[in-house]
């Protein structure tokens, strides 16, 4: 039977295992370098992916590639993402999870907020014009948020400070932007 499938059974184990492996170090890779890694792409950044996909590809599948080893590689990686939602639901969520980054509150740019999130002030601007942005002084909030994608919230009403409860840095936000709580 295992020879119809194109797979011996410890060759599906080595897949198992590289697929855990390949799950693991992608995330941590991907913590260690932050938000950033998942934020807008450039075109160099796109190509870059579709080629570490080829490679994260090859590692799992191992010499060899078969359907068999494809099924068991997805089924292993889909688990894994059922293993971390299970962990963020039951307490964990804070290891598996990147905080918010503040990057600006009110006009002002918040250069360590940049600085951690691995963005240029460049950068942030095109995420500024994006959003319909067309003076600082429209600007109440950008934060990175830990899906990589930069909100802006824009002054004319005041913000829900629980909106804001995880982001760090909340003090350099002006009061006046904020309703009373």
């Amino acid at each position: 039977m295992w020879h119809n499938l194109g797979i011996t059974p410890s060759e599906a184990l080595w897949v198992v295992l590289s697929a855990l492996g390949i799950y693991a170090a992608f995330s941590l890779l991907v913590r260690g370098f932050g938000q950033r890694a998942l934020a807008s792409w450039s075109t160099l950044d796109r190509a870059i992916v579709i080629a570490l996909g080829s490679v994260l590809g090859r590692v799992v599948l191992g010499y060899t590639p078969t359907l068999a080893a494809g099924v068991i590689a997805l089924a292993t990686m889909f688990g894994m993402l059922r293993v971390e939602g299970y962990l963020r639901r039951s307490g964990y969520g804070a290891y598996l999870t990147s905080q918010p980054i503040l990057l600006m509150a009110g006009e002002e740019v918040v250069q360590e907020g940049l600085r951690k999130a691995h963005i240029l002030e460049e950068e942030l601007y095109f995420q500024l014009r994006q959003s319909g942005i067309r003076n600082l002084s429209e600007v109440a909030v950008a934060v990175l948020e830990s899906t990589g994608e930069v909100s802006i919230l824009r002054r004319g009403q005041l913000i829900d400070p629980l909106l804001l409860s995880r982001v760090p840095n909340q003090s350099r936000i002006p009061r006046e932007l904020l309703q009373p709580e």
